[in-house]
């Protein structure tokens, strides 16, 4: 008896060390460089109260003697006892709060997700969390974790899941609640919710209509929920008027220029005033089951751009330029500058090999921007039978017009690309150089259907182009850079066209529509991409429009400032957008 007393009492001893030992090593930090699986409170408190229950017997501890009487250790029901008070104790501070006195350090200035989430010192991605206080990211939150660390090294106390959106006070572990943090998990993951009434008088104001896969017309119910809205959101304002001019100001924010990026910024400006594109990726819903990373981070970069609730001036485009290396393999990289009509049309046919179905080769990019057109193409048989033998081309006076291959074709087009007149060779009397100007309709006669329009590759031709269907939204690349073996030669005419109200029929022969059928030829300017500069040298920048109140806006990386209509047209316009009319 006296034995299996004294047994006992040292297997207590022995777990009183254990516990000790293990509480004092729970401190200890090892190499913060090496990665590790990191362990949450909650995760310790369940495995202490299955060790616990395991330990105890039927009899609440007690320990049970051949004879049967029950020999009961007050030093062994002291050390139960304080550890279920332990327990109780410590549960009771990682329960969720809501006053935490620590809110005041949140610092929203430094914070920003644009980045990738990766813990500052480990480089994992893996249980991600952002210090509000100075917006670096660490990993983990349990005793061995950086953000611990960092917790009890810089004293900041208040920490976001950058995957779960709960944020944790450390080094005590409690979770946080309260609804003013609400505007932080909103710019973590711009969300659009159908009952979110800053999102829907934010479709009022912007005049798209109710979130959807499609546009509708606005029916008399959703009238009158716009009117109530109306309503809400001017007693919102005589409130808080800064909180309002919010639905308003950021609706044209800046993009970081990361080394060289302009031409992405430029890009991504003038497709987000495309409206169905646009709203078709402010529901991540319409595309969530598609794998592509570049599809998930246009519509990241998209929901960031459009986000009502967005308390920063700025948005950077990180993640999405990542994206858009892999995909490209390096093509389009950060620190090298590109062409904005090269990244433009691979985008495009990016996203649509993304986005079409197996059944139906169909997506929202065909929907916005793919006309058609016919070309007729006639090859010289002389051109070709003399290629073939001496390697070289023949001119034009050698053909006869019978003696020619002529092909009829119709082609698909996500752009019209416009040649431009060639710049005079000499000067003026003044010495100076004589910028030459062209309208519009001028070089849109390129796809009358009459106009030739000669080429030497792949083979010496001569093509006719003629419009069958218009798109949507068109696209019009003026050809200003030309290349050749030594350099790039930048041609810098400037075409004059219509801000608004542009007529196709009235330059260009359109197929008469079916029955029931309205010809839609009439065109707005939405997006308008202009080049400064040598070709090499120079940089880009957009003018957007902002439709609800018909202002113009110039927007060069993070400048952004109204600008007059008449100031658009005086550009040297190169990648322009127009909107159809309805």
């Amino acid at each position: 008896m006296a034995r299996e007393r004294d047994h006992g009492v040292g297997e207590g001893s022995v777990k009183r060390q254990r516990v000790e030992e293990g509480s004092s090593s729970a401190g200890d930090i090892d190499n913060p460089l090496v990665p590790y699986n990191d362990v949450d409170e909650e995760e310790d408190n369940e495995t202490r109260e299955q060790n616990n229950g395991g330990m105890d017997g039927d009899e609440g501890g007690a320990v049970v003697d051949d004879d049967g009487d029950d020999d009961d250790d007050d030093d062994d029901d002291g050390e139960y006892n304080e550890q279920e008070a332990s327990i109780q104790r410590q549960r009771k501070l990682l329960e969720p709060r809501e006053d935490c006195p620590y809110l005041d350090t949140v610092n929203r200035q430094v914070l920003d997700f644009d980045f990738e989430k990766f813990c500052s010192v480990s480089l994992s991605n893996l249980n991600v969390y952002a210090c509000l206080v100075c917006g670096k990211y660490y990993q983990g939150r349990g005793k061995k974790s950086h953000a611990y660390t960092h917790s009890l090294e810089a004293g900041h106390h208040v920490y976001i899941n950058l995957q779960t959106e709960k944020v944790y006070c450390l080094p005590d572990g409690y979770e946080i609640i309260d609804p003013s943090l609400d505007d932080i998990r909103h710019v973590l993951n711009p969300r659009w919710v159908r009952g979110d009434t800053h999102s829907f008088m934010f479709q009022i104001v912007m005049h798209v209509g109710l979130p959807g896969n499609k546009l509708h017309s606005w029916t008399k119910t959703e009238c009158g929920l716009g009117l109530l809205m109306g309503l809400i959101t001017f007693l919102e304002w005589c409130a808080f008027p800064s909180l309002f001019l919010l639905h308003f100001l950021n609706v044209h924010v800046g993009l970081n220029n990361i080394q060289g990026t302009d031409f992405v910024n430029v890009t991504i400006q003038s497709l987000m005033r495309v409206t169905p594109l646009r709203n078709f990726f402010l529901i991540p819903e319409n595309y969530q089951h598609n794998r592509s990373s570049l599809v998930q981070r246009f519509g990241e970069l998209t929901r960031k751009i459009w986000h009502a609730r967005n308390f920063k001036g700025q948005v950077s485009p990180h993640e999405f330029l990542q994206a858009v290396m892999k995909a490209s393999k390096k093509r389009f990289r950060i620190g090298q500058q590109s062409d904005p009509l090269e990244f433009m049309a691979w985008l495009l046919n990016t996203l649509h090999a993304e986005l079409k179905t197996s059944k139906k080769n169909n997506s929202i990019i065909y929907d916005c921007f793919q006309g058609e057109l016919e070309v007729i193409k006639e090859i010289p048989k002389k051109a070709i039978t003399e290629k073939k033998e001496s390697g070289g081309g023949i001119t034009d006076g050698e053909t006869e017009r019978g003696d020619a291959l002529t092909e009829k074709s119709r082609m698909p087009f996500l752009m019209l690309g416009l040649d431009l007149p060639p710049p005079p060779l000499f000067k003026d009397v003044m010495e100076k150089n004589i910028i030459p100007q062209v309208p519009l309709f001028n070089i849109l006669k390129k796809f009358d259907g009459e106009t030739v329009t000669e080429v030497v590759r792949p083979h010496i031709a001569r093509m006719k182009y003629r419009v069958t269907r218009l798109p949507r939204y068109i696209i019009l690349h003026m050809q200003r850079f030309k290349k050749n073996n030594f350099f790039i030669e930048k041609n810098p005419t400037i075409v004059n066209f219509p801000v608004k109200n542009l007529e196709l029929k009235d330059y260009i022969p359109l197929p008469t529509p079916k029955e029931n059928e309205k010809l839609r030829s009439k065109y707005d300017l939405i997006a308008n991409i202009v080049h400064d500069g040598k070709p090499k040298e120079g940089v880009y920048r957009v003018f957007v429009q902002r439709k609800s109140e018909e202002l113009w806006y110039e927007m060069q990386d993070l400048h952004v400032s109204e600008t007059l209509p008449q100031m658009v047209a005086l550009s040297e316009a190169y990648l322009q957008i127009y909107e159809q009319h309805q």
